[in-house]
């Protein structure tokens, strides 16, 4: 069948998302070799680490070493961020850096770096759940490629956080924070590293060294979801606290509680503990983003290691201990367990402690996206029209 390659990358738009935060994701038409033609999805912030991956492997091509010799076109770093605008405005930037990856040579435009960012990724794949309150709202590019300035709502509202501690920095992408600085979070990842600005200011400052200014609580943390999803270690960590796991690199394990922190409440067998999610992968995704993004910074510091922290609310941010996950995760096994016995139905389902959390349900099943034309089930009937006609 020959070799494996990308013969156009075209912008179809973007989506406003509200999970975890509100945040924006550029949708990416890819058509590769075989006449396959998928829809990706990618923030600003994961291009940009792409760019600055590929430069690093390219340096004559970059002008790196002969400024004259650069042929890999320019991306602006994401030095600002004022919303929706911001977004629009950047279509026609992303546009014109597709169309020059696959302009040059082989060697670059066929590398596996940049064909493994634009393969398909399992969340590329799945559709808003009945329980999202807001769905994604789609926004596309005209099909003569000016923008339409009655397509745009306005700008995005910033959650705004305090720093509880000074933090130095480590690298050019992050960020220095002294106690009691106030930030506007523009992207928070789910590794535990968040995008933030203060003033002309502009980088990634771990999850762990920020609080919310009306309440000590995460109110976006999620469920703890005692079904559990499978993730493999892609790097082994050895356990400093009481209530993390050491693993070994390759191991398999279930994720019961997603926090926005970037440590992770998961099970091994019948234990459970925090492992960083930076070091985990679902089975089956590429490993090349994931191991750059561990290169350059490894995983945040968590709160509680954390010396002289000062949080301006009275009362701590509420956790659940490890023997409330280890019970919880007990009981649901065991619940399970009596369910897939033949012949014999469960006689009721214990109770698990809900202490700032529901009871652990299975989590439902979310349909594929197996292409692009399922994105119409999110557009009004005009974008429907505008969508068809842009693939």
């Amino acid at each position: 069948m020959g070799d494996t390659f990308i013969r156009h990358i075209a912008l179809l738009g973007f989506e406003k998302r509200f999970v975890p935060s509100q945040h924006y994701v550029y949708m990416f038409l890819v058509k590769w070799q075989d006449l396959s033609e998928k829809l990706v999805y990618r923030r600003f912030t994961e291009i940009y680490e792409f760019h600055k991956t590929l430069k690093e492997m390219f340096p004559i091509e970059a002008g790196d070493i002969n400024p004259e010799n650069r042929i890999i076109p320019h991306l602006p770093a994401p030095r600002w961020f004022d919303g929706q605008r911001a977004a629009e405005s950047r279509q026609g930037t992303l546009t014109e850096y597709c169309g020059a990856l696959m302009a040059l040579p082989v060697k670059i435009s066929r590398c596996p770096h940049l064909l493994n960012f634009f393969k398909v990724r399992p969340d590329d794949l799945k559709l808003p759940t009945d329980s999202q309150l807001k769905k994604p709202e789609t926004y596309l590019m005209p099909k003569d490629g000016k923008n339409n300035v009655t397509d745009i709502t306005g700008p995005i509202i910033l959650q705004t956080y305090r720093a509880i501690a000074n933090y130095e920095k480590s690298s050019g992408s992050e960020m220095a924070l002294a106690m009691g600085d106030v930030v506007d979070v523009v992207e928070k990842n789910e590794n535990g590293w968040w995008f933030c600005q203060r003033k002309a200011m502009r980088g990634w400052v771990p999850a762990s060294f920020l609080e919310p200014l009306d309440s000590p609580d995460e109110l976006e943390d999620p469920e703890p979801n005692y079904a559990g999803e499978p993730y493999v270690t892609i790097k082994a960590y050895a356990a400093v606290e009481e209530d993390e796991v050491s693993l070994p690199e390759g191991e398999t394990i279930e994720v019961i509680h997603k926090l926005l922190d970037g440590w992770w409440v998961i099970r091994k067998d019948d234990v459970t503990g925090y492992f960083p999610s930076m070091y985990l992968q679902k089975s089956g995704q590429d490993l090349t983003q994931a191991q750059y993004q561990i290169k350059g910074r490894g995983a945040p510091p968590r709160r509680s290691s954390i010396r002289n922290a000062h949080s301006i609310h009275q009362r701590s941010r509420k956790r659940l201990s490890q023997d409330t996950y280890r019970r919880n995760s007990v009981r649901f096994l065991q619940q399970r367990r009596r369910q897939m016995r033949p012949g014999k139905q469960s006689p009721g389902s214990p109770l698990l402690e809900e202490s700032q959390t529901q009871r652990a349900k299975p989590q439902p099943a979310v349909p594929p996206r197996p292409s692009a034309d399922l994105i119409l089930h999110h557009c009004s009937e005009s974008t429907k029209r505008k969508l068809a006609s842009s693939i």
